[in-house]
């Protein structure tokens, strides 16, 4: 029986986008606010479609790592604010003109960010304040404070309308001791920054697993990347929230060979034995890693594992069908609500979060909405 699926495609689901919104939410007091992070074009379906219903269902903030995924955001209508997480000064320019707002993590980016403020004839521009409480990536250090607030004092070009760090083993529940740290550390930092100011900005460390494990690390607002959860990773986190996103193709064509034929480039693989083999129109100009051929990734066809043979091309992949009840036109599944994307990514020595983000942009992306 042929599927409705007719191409390669990604469905976005956006009532599982809402039950995951919801459901953080309601572990979060209503005083604080959900930033919705929507970095790496949604964390692989659809940056604009994600956030234009978060932004109608209510979310109170969004964040992206770069100015051009902002960028996006704003041409796409989307008028919440918009936290940079990791902007370069080459791009200060566009960030003021898309009234975006800029995590500043060092000295040279907030000396050069007050300079671009100052030529654009900025009054308290908007600014987030990166401390580092122990992830070691970006952040100033507890010993930046005296520099930050002595270059507040010389301008009212900006303005720190937010502090963050960002915790680094939240969901690892073996490192909590360094997780309590970085909290009591970043409650240290800001009880300091909260009296130089002489008023208190924004508060915001949580990420999803800090969200739902440490509550007292909720301060004014979390962040949570409501649309990357759901996909295998966590049982505890998997049980309340669903997959936003599901990749599915069909088969294009069925083979079958006979012992000592092979199976697409450098003739990888070579059958020992009868086999059946389909071919599906996905490969890795889409996000299908080469690093899944030979057997170690896997689609589902007819709630079976079917295994990639050979080398993954660059526009399709065959798998083994041997013992699988199937014909050209049927649907299969690469990760969606009932087959773990994080199975696929273990076997290849990945995580899904890789899977998921890597996604190319020439796969349609479908909306789904069943409410």
């Amino acid at each position: 029986m042929s599927s409705s699926v007719k191409e390669t495609v990604l469905e976005i689901n956006l009532s599982h986008l809402t039950h995951n919104y919801t459901y953080l939410k309601s572990k979060i007091d209503a005083t604080v606010k959900m930033l919705a992070v929507v970095k790496a074009s949604g964390y692989g379906s659809d940056a604009a479609i994600m956030a234009t219903h978060l932004e109608k269902i209510g979310v109170d903030y969004f964040a992206v790592a770069y100015v051009s995924e902002g960028i996006t955001l704003r041409e796409a209508g989307i008028t919440t604010p918009i936290l940079v997480l990791h902007p370069q000064p080459v791009n200060f320019e566009k960030l003021i003109k898309y009234d975006l707002e800029p995590s500043i993590y060092s000295l040279r980016t907030l000396t050069k960010f007050i300079e671009v403020a100052t030529l654009n004839k900025q009054k308290e521009y908007p600014i987030h304040i990166k401390f580092n409480s122990g992830l070691n990536r970006i952040g100033f250090g507890e010993n930046g404070i005296d520099h930050i607030i002595d270059k507040l004092s010389k301008t009212d070009s900006i303005k720190i309308v937010a502090i963050l760090s960002h915790l680094a083993a939240s969901e690892d529940h073996s490192e909590r001791d360094f997780t309590v740290h970085q909290i009591n550390l970043f409650r240290k930092i800001t009880d300091i920054m909260i009296e130089r100011l002489g008023y208190r900005p924004l508060l915001h460390q949580s990420n999803t697993s800090g969200l739902l494990n440490y509550p007292e690390a909720h301060f004014d607002m979390v962040r949570a990347g409501i649309g990357l959860y759901g996909y295998g990773n966590d049982a505890k986190y998997d049980a309340q929230l669903k997959p936003v996103a599901s990749l599915k193709s069909v088969i294009s064509q069925i083979h079958k060979l006979e012992p000592g034929d092979s199976v697409g480039y450098n003739r990888a693989f070579k059958a020992s034995d009868f086999t059946k083999t389909a071919t599906i129109p996905i490969g890795h100009a889409d996000g299908i890693s080469r690093q899944y051929g030979n057997k170690k990734g896997f689609v589902m066809i007819k709630g079976k594992q079917a295994f990639i043979i050979g080398n993954v091309c660059m526009d399709m992949i065959m798998v083994d069908v041997t013992n699988i009840d199937c014909e050209e036109g049927d649907e299969i599944s690469i990760f969606d609500a009932n087959s773990d994307a994080a199975k696929v990514a273990e076997l290849s020595g990945t995580i899904s979060y890789e899977l998921l983000t890597a996604i190319a942009q020439r796969v349609k992306r479908i909306v789904i909405d069943d409410n």
